[in-house]
């Protein structure tokens, strides 16, 4: 039975779900009073909708998410994806490895056989008209491809493409002020406002309270914190690198014809360059971050849960050795001549990953006046121009048509919860790893360093390393009014001890 939408409604977060829910909440009925709080100045610069690109693609295992994308893309190749918001490439998905999983060649597939049989796209070469090549050789089909993924399977939907993430946010923002009926508020939520089985709101950094009768979490990666989201989803850490290029190669590595490339073997995918910056990055099981905090619903009580690290509170943070090295490689294999090119710049970005994949849109099973909209477990940007319609859809409670049962069901609130702590999906993600821990990556990369540099062994460029520096734990023993022992980082050259760096202090023992 459908629900009424509420007189009263707080989003917190601003991203994909929360601007897209607000807008389609304004434009769907003008008697609620609709409020978005974000904790940093918009964008947020550590917001996983926020950065140079995103892939845009219909190319799903999973069909229902290949039919939704069905009604995203008129949107991307209209006024959404204007003035260079979207850019219609192409995307080639790759199996570059005999050696890989068998999963990436039934993703492959499913994949196919969704947007062939099923959205009707015709198979053909590009110049014969046709939507989706299938290729034995890469270089056959890509215009721009190395040796090294030359003999690569797989196939190019020149119906996909990519879109300058940050630029489509600030649009859809756009979007939403010119409603005029939203207001934006930047600030802190630090926890809901419980009473009883019901949540009332929020309660800000300040110490102040806000009321609504629903308030929507669409905080991404950090929803961990406000409720207990163990066993259902958890944050990870994916790795992107980005280096400058020259005009001249930009040109020839963002010509006609040439694709998005993206391994499913690994994982690893390469953007057609744009202003000057190639970014490489890897969608795969990426890294925990586990930091104990009180429990978001109860009183007295601390858990342990996986949250995002980002530059916004670690300026200096850069991905981890493990991370740098996949990209590396990567970018050897894929672009040789740029393959030792130092980064200009890494970032982690943050994944809310679920079990399935699915996405977490669905009121709260024991709180009234909660909706959550997370779990985008990395593929809900493409979405941008319409997840708001169907988001409102569920918080009604109707579904429009059977796409949107189907979805209903996928998002709903999991009956169980798994029994770990952390959630490495089961959704596809490569030859990747799972287990990784952030600091744990760290820590292996410092040993790495430390033992090189003892047997003499040049640091290698994409470790810690800028203008050949590197980062080399010094353990300086302090003793601080008798008690706390303070460890200090030094930054180190090849030229020998440069300047203590502030970026990492660590106290051990008790505080005085």
């Amino acid at each position: 039975m459908a629900k009424a939408l509420p007189s009263s409604v707080i989003i917190v977060g601003s991203g994909v779900f929360g601007l897209g829910t607000a807008y389609e909440l304004a434009t769907r009925s003008k008697d609620i009073d609709i409020t978005v709080i974000e904790r940093c100045p918009f964008p947020a610069p550590d917001g996983s909708s926020i950065d140079s690109s995103r892939i845009i693609r219909a190319d799903y295992a999973s069909l229902p998410y290949a039919k939704l994308m069905t009604e995203a893309m008129p949107h991307w190749r209209g006024a959404f994806g204007a003035e260079g918001r979207y850019t219609e490439s192409g995307l080639a998905l790759l199996n570059n490895s005999a050696t890989a999983d068998a999963s990436a060649e039934h993703f492959l597939e499913d994949a196919l056989r969704n947007v062939t049989e099923t959205l009707g796209l015709k198979k053909g070469k590009k110049e014969d008209g046709g939507q989706i090549t299938v290729f034995d050789r890469a270089a056959d089909t890509i215009p721009v491809v190395s040796e090294n993924l030359a003999n690569a399977k797989g196939y190019v939907n020149w119906t996909s493409g990519w879109a300058h993430a940050e630029d489509g946010v600030k649009y859809m923002r756009r979007q939403v002020e010119a409603l005029g009926r939203v207001k934006f508020l930047t600030a802190e939520v630090t926890r809901l406002l419980f009473s009883s089985s019901d949540v009332e709101g929020v309660i800000l950094k300040d110490g102040s309270r806000m009321k609504a009768d629903l308030t929507i979490l669409a905080t991404g990666a950090w929803t961990p914190a406000l409720i207990d989201l163990r066993g259902i989803a958890s944050a990870t850490g994916q790795v992107m690198a980005y280096v400058n290029i020259s005009p001249e190669e930009e040109a020839h590595h963002s010509q006609a014809g040439q694709p998005v490339l993206l391994c499913e073997d690994d994982g690893m995918f390469i953007i057609p360059p744009r202003d000057g910056i190639l970014k490489v990055a890897r969608h795969g099981y990426g890294y925990a971050n586990p930091v104990r905090i009180p429990h978001p619903e109860v009183r007295g009580e601390t858990i342990t849960v996986s949250l995002p690290r980002t530059g916004v509170t670690h300026p200096n943070m850069q991905i981890p050795p493990e991370g740098d090295a996949a990209c590396r490689a990567f970018l050897r294999k894929a672009i040789p001549s740029m393959g030792e090119r130092p980064w200009t710049n890494t970032r982690i970005c943050w994944y809310t990953d679920t079990v399935s994949g699915d996405w977490l849109i669905s009121y709260h099973p024991k709180y009234s006046g909660l909706f959550v909209a997370t779990g985008g477990s990395g593929h809900g940007y493409k979405f941008l121009p319409i997840i708001g319609g169907r988001i409102v859809d569920v918080i009604e409670g109707r579904d429009r048509d059977e796409l949107g049962s189907e979805l209903r069901k996928r998002w709903a609130w999991p009956k169980e919860r798994i029994e770990a702590d952390h959630v490495w999906t089961n959704d596809w993600r490569g030859e990747g790893r799972k287990g990784m821990v952030l600091d744990e990556e760290y820590a292996k990369g410092d040993a790495k360093a430390r033992f090189s540099h003892r047997r003499g062994k040049p640091l290698s460029s994409s470790t810690h390393v800028s203008r050949l520096q590197t980062i080399v734990r010094i353990n300086l023993l302090v003793n601080v009014h008798g008690s706390p022992i303070v460890k200090e980082t030094f930054r180190v050259s090849a030229f020998g001890l440069m300047t203590s760096s502030p970026a990492r202090l660590y106290v051990l023992g008790r505080p005085q």
